[in-house]
């Protein structure tokens, strides 16, 4: 299979609204030499095609048998230590055996806008490369309400009858399993379960971010078919430093990636969270989510990195498969400012 150039290459995403307006949007995403094909999540669903919820999908194909490991950033797209995660697999990860797919702005359309709660935020956050400066949007944890064809609900329920605010209706961590034919948000769900189906995806691990004093900060959260699977990495990753909490899903998460993607899929299912500053509800101030003294980027980054790498490492265990990545550093050498140094 062809491999994409490891040259500069940025994505260009057309949008396309309900009202038939393109709606141009830029990811500054460089394929290296271990993507294999670039495929959009509409290929797994029609129905999202020309939408502003389409959105790349890469493909990182060893050749060789193994395990499939689908990896989701930018569920919330204001969760940036997930969408860094990603990104590094894109442009850095080779696969020796199995097949990583890697979205990095899962929900594209969260991207394109930034709601109350993020107004203290600049819309962009800034690192530094060996290419020079690079920037990519710092979005919402919801769809852009533009995008959806009707107004918010005054109240959102779950399946169990939970009562939320109207507004999550366009979060997409409560809209799973989605639906072929919903809102926009339910239509981006059912894609990545199609994907799921199609590509016979062994694991998903979903990346999240919290707010710094948040009980889920720090956490994997594990849907209860591999639990024993999260608690032997959650020992491993003990041992190479990095202290987590483990939590089992339940029915109080139903329309969540780990209880959702785990019940109605073959697919063992995860979600990690690392503290991101911009998460919290009492800011006063603009946070540096990039360099803040406690919570820099590079910490988070490379805590969702070694997760997932961790995670992997259990999977010939529980499915009788592996999934090789190399080329990516250990979490000691990106636990630092070198993190950056890493992208292209």
């Amino acid at each position: 299979m062809k491999k994409f150039s490891a040259f500069c290459l940025c994505v260009l995403i057309a949008f396309t609204a309900f009202s038939s307006v393109y709606l141009p949007f830029t990811y500054d995403i460089r394929p290296g030499e271990g993507v294999t094909e670039q495929r959009r999540l509409s290929d797994y669903l029609d129905t999202l095609k020309y939408t502003p919820g389409d959105t790349p999908v890469f493909v990182l194909d060893s050749g060789k048998e193994g395990a499939n490991v689908l990896v989701l950033g930018g569920t919330h797209a204001n969760e940036i230590s997930g969408i860094m995660a990603a990104i590094l697999f894109i442009e850095r990860a080779s696969i020796e055996e199995g097949r990583l797919f890697v979205i990095p702005f899962t929900n594209g359309s969260a991207s394109t806008w930034r709601d109350d709660k993020n107004a203290v935020i600049p819309p962009w956050f800034e690192f530094t490369t060996p290419s020079g400066l690079r920037r990519l949007p710092y979005g919402s944890r919801m769809t852009n309400p533009e995008h959806e064809i009707e107004p918010d609900p005054e109240q959102f329920f779950l399946a169990n009858g939970i009562a939320l605010d109207g507004s999550e209706a366009r979060n997409l961590n409560r809209a799973h399993p989605g639906d072929p034919h919903g809102t926009l948000t339910q239509r981006i769900s059912a894609a990545i379960v199609s994907l799921i189906f199609e590509e016979e995806i062994d694991m998903v691990h979903d990346f999240h971010e919290s707010g710094t004093k948040s009980r889920l900060a720090y956490m994997i959260v594990c849907n209860p078919k591999n639990l024993d699977m999260g608690a032997f990495a959650i020992i491993d990753l003990q041992m190479q430093g990095i202290d987590l909490k483990l939590e089992e899903s339940s029915e109080e998460f139903l329309g969540l990636s780990h209880k959702e993607f785990g019940d109605k899929t073959p697919a063992l299912a995860f979600l990690s969270e690392t503290p991101n500053p911009g998460q919290d509800s009492d800011l006063t101030k603009t946070p540096d989510v990039v360099n803040d003294p406690v919570y820099p980027l590079y910490h988070r980054v490379s805590l969702q990195v070694a997760i997932l790498r961790t995670l992997c490492q259990y999977l010939p265990d529980f499915t009788g498969k592996t999934l090789e990545i190399t080329n990516i550093p250990p979490f000691e050498v990106l636990h630092s400012e070198q993190l950056y140094q890493y992208y292209r």
